[in-house]
C-alpha cells in the first residue's frame, strides 16, 4: 500500500537531522579555519609591518623566506628595486633558488638542511639556537646579470622563516679580480724583466763573440777569388754566424732592447714577401696538409716599424699556428684598417682610441686552455718539442716585437675550435720613401780621414780596423779614451767610434762628454749591440750622428762614416 504523499517515516527523519549536524560541524569547522586564517593573516600583515619597518630606510637587501628545502619568498624589500631592479611584488610567492646561479646552490642547501635540524630540535625542548650564518653567493636581477650577495641568514625565533640581510659586493669582487689580475700581469712582468736582463747579458757577450765569425768570414771571401775552394765553406761559416745573430735578436727582443728601425712600411709587403720567402716554403714543407689564405686589404694604411721583425713576427706567428693543427686544415691571414672609437679588451691591456692596422693569423687548430693563454707569452713555455719546433722563444718574440711597436695583442681561442690573433700597430699617414739607387763600395771610399775607434773588446777593435782600412781610412783603434788622448796628443780626428757599453770604466756616452771637452764639435758614431737607449740619444743630442749596430758589417759601417764625415761642421 503507498504512503501518502508528505509524510516522511521515522527513518528519514532520523537522517536528515543527521546529515544537519554534519553541516552545522562543517560549519562550524569553516568558522574556525576562518578564524584561524583571520589570526594568520593579521600577524601575516603584522610581520609585513614589522619588516617594512625595519626596512625602510636600508640600502641592504632583506628578505624572509618559508622554512624549507626550497625556500619561497614571503618578504622582499624595497631596495631590491634599487639593486636588483625587482618591484617586491615580482618575488613574493616565487621559489628563491630560481634566482641563485645553479653552482652557489650547493652552498645553501646544507646550511637550510641545518637550520630545519636545528627547528624540529626546538620544538622536542622548546629552545630555539640562536643561529646566524654568513655566505657568499650569485643572485640574477631582472635584466639576467648575476651580482654577488653576502649574506647574513638569521633563524627567527618567533616565526617560521629565515631572514636573509644581504650586501651587493659585486663592486668588490671585481675590483678584487682586477687587482689579482695587475698582480698577475706585475708578476709576469717583473719574470720578464729579470729574464731580459739575463738575455740582454748574453746577447751583449755572443755578438762580440759572432762579430769575429761574421766579420772575419767577410774579410776573408773580400780577398779570395772565385774559383778558390775555400770560398763555400767561409761562406758557410759566415752563414752560421748570421743564423747565431738571428737568436740574439730573438735574445734582445725578449730583453726589449732589440734595434727597432722606425721607418714607414705597408703590413702587406710584409705579408707577401713572407709568403714568397724560403721560410714559408719550410713551414708549408713540414706540415703540408696545411693551406695558407691571405686576404689582405688593398686600401690598408702604413704604419711605422722594422720589415726584419715584423717579418720575424709572422714566421713566429704562422709556425705557431700551423703546429697548433694536427692534420688537415687552414691558417688564414688577413688585414684591415680599423678605427677604435671606444676603448677594446686585449690581452694585457685595453686598446686605447685610434687608428690601427690590423694582422689577423687564425688557424682551426686545438685552441688553447685558459692556463695555457695565462703562459703563452712566457720564454720557453710551450707544449711543443724543443730544438724540433723552435726555440721556446718565438711567442716572447712576437710580444716583445708587438709592444716595441707600440701595438697590442688580442687573443680569441677556444679549445678543439681554433685560435685567432689580431695585433693592433698604430697606423701611419705617411707614404714609403722611395727606393734609393743601389751604390757601389767605392762611393763609400774615404779620402785618408783618421778615424778612432775606442772599444773595450780587442776583436771588436782589430775588425772595425779590418773593414775601415780598405775604405781608404787612417784607423787607429784604442781601448778607452785615455788610450786615444795619447795617441793623439796635440792632434785631433775626423771621427771617433764609440762603443756604447765598456766596462770597466766610462761608457760611450760618458767618453763623448770626455772627447767634447778637448775637442768641441767633435764628430762620432755610436755602436752597439743593443737598441737606441735613452744614453745614446743624448750622445745624439749632444753631437753625435749615426748609431750602428753590432755585429758589424762593411756596408753599414762604411755608409755610417761616410754620412757622419759629409755632415756639416767641423772640429
Amino acid at each position: 500500500m503507498r504512503r501518502k504523499k508528505g509524510n516522511d517515516s521515522p527513518k528519514d527523519h532520523e537522517e536528515l537531522l543527521k546529515k544537519i549536524s554534519q553541516l552545522r560541524q562543517k560549519i562550524s569547522e569553516l568558522e574556525r579555519e576562518n578564524q584561524s586564517l583571520a589570526q594568520k593573516t593579521v600577524e601575516m600583515n603584522k610581520s609585513i609591518q614589522w619588516y617594512r619597518v625595519i626596512t625602510k630606510d636600508t640600502d641592504d637587501l632583506i628578505a624572509a623566506v618559508t622554512f624549507t628545502l626550497n625556500p619561497t619568498y614571503t618578504y622582499i624589500s624595497p631596495s631590491h628595486k634599487k639593486i636588483m631592479g625587482f618591484d617586491p611584488e615580482d618575488l613574493v610567492g616565487k621559489k628563491g633558488f630560481d634566482f641563485v646561479h645553479p653552482k652557489d646552490r650547493k652552498k645553501l642547501l646544507p646550511l637550510l638542511k641545518k637550520y630545519i635540524a636545528a627547528k624540529i630540535k626546538a620544538l622536542v625542548t622548546g629552545k630555539v639556537p640562536d643561529i646566524s650564518e654568513r655566505l657568499e653567493y650569485r643572485a640574477m636581477d631582472k635584466t639576467g646579470q648575476w651580482h654577488y650577495l653576502q649574506s647574513t641568514i638569521n633563524l627567527l625565533k618567533d616565526r617560521d622563516e629565515l631572514l636573509l640581510i644581504s650586501r651587493d659586493i659585486t663592486r668588490q669582487k671585481k675590483a678584487e679580480q682586477e687587482r689579482r689580475e695587475l698582480e698577475e700581469k706585475l708578476r709576469q712582468s717583473e719574470k720578464l724583466e729579470a729574464i731580459g736582463t739575463l738575455a740582454g747579458g748574453v746577447a751583449h757577450d755572443l755578438n762580440n763573440i759572432l762579430s769575429s765569425i761574421i766579420n772575419y768570414p767577410e774579410l776573408l771571401l773580400m780577398d779570395l777569388p772565385e774559383e778558390s775552394p775555400f770560398r763555400q765553406p767561409v761562406m758557410a761559416i759566415r752563414g752560421a754566424g748570421e743564423r747565431a745573430a738571428a737568436i740574439v735578436t730573438d735574445l734582445l727582443t725578449l730583453a726589449r732592447r732589440g734595434p727597432i728601425v722606425e721607418e714607414v712600411v705597408c703590413l702587406n709587403d710584409i705579408i707577401v714577401n713572407f709568403l714568397n720567402s724560403p721560410e714559408c716554403e719550410k713551414i708549408k714543407s713540414f706540415h703540408s696538409p696545411v693551406r695558407l689564405y691571405d686576404h689582405l686589404d688593398p686600401q690598408l694604411f702604413n704604419m711605422k716599424g722594422s720589415p726584419v721583425h715584423l717579418g720575424k713576427l709572422l714566421i713566429n706567428l704562422v709556425s705557431n699556428a700551423v703546429e697548433a693543427i694536427r692534420e688537415e686544415g687552414c691558417v688564414a691571414i688577413s688585414t684591415r684598417n680599423q678605427y677604435v672609437d671606444k676603448p677594446v679588451g686585449g690581452y694585457d691591456h685595453d686598446i686605447p682610441k685610434g687608428e690601427y692596422v690590423v694582422l689577423t693569423v687564425e688557424d682551426d687548430g686545438i685552441g688553447m686552455s685558459a692556463e695555457d693563454l695565462k703562459k703563452i707569452f712566457i720564454p720557453f713555455y710551450t707544449k711543443k718539442q724543443l730544438g724540433r719546433s723552435g726555440t721556446g722563444l718565438g711567442m716572447t718574440v712576437v710580444w716583445g716585437t708587438v709592444k716595441d711597436h707600440k701595438g697590442y695583442i688580442k687573443i680569441e681561442t677556444k679549445q678543439e675550435k681554433g685560435t685567432s690573433f689580431e695585433l693592433y700597430f698604430p697606423a701611419a699617414r705617411e707614404e714609403i720613401p722611395r727606393e734609393k739607387p743601389e751604390v757601389s763600395i767605392e762611393d763609400y771610399m774615404g779620402e785618408g780621414e783618421t778615424i778612432v775607434v775606442i772599444d773595450d773588446v780587442e776583436d771588436q777593435r782589430q775588425i772595425a780596423t779590418l773593414l775601415l782600412t780598405p775604405l781608404g781610412y787612417k784607423v787607429k783603434a784604442v781601448a778607452d779614451a785615455r788610450e786615444a788622448f795619447q795617441y793623439l796628443g796635440d792632434r785631433s780626428a775626423d771621427l771617433f767610434i764609440l762603443d756604447m757599453i765598456m766596462d770597466p770604466g766610462p761608457d760611450g756616452l760618458d767618453t763623448y762628454k770626455m772627447i767634447l771637452e778637448k775637442y768641441p764639435g767633435a764628430k762620432a758614431i755610436i755602436a752597439s749591440g743593443y737598441s737606441e737607449t735613452e744614453r745614446v740619444k743624448e750622445a745624439q743630442r749632444l753631437g753625435a750622428g749615426e748609431y750602428i749596430r753590432k755585429p758589424y758589417k762593411m756596408e753599414t759601417i762604411a755608409k755610417a762614416v761616410k754620412k757622419e764625415l759629409r755632415r756639416k761642421g767641423v772640429m
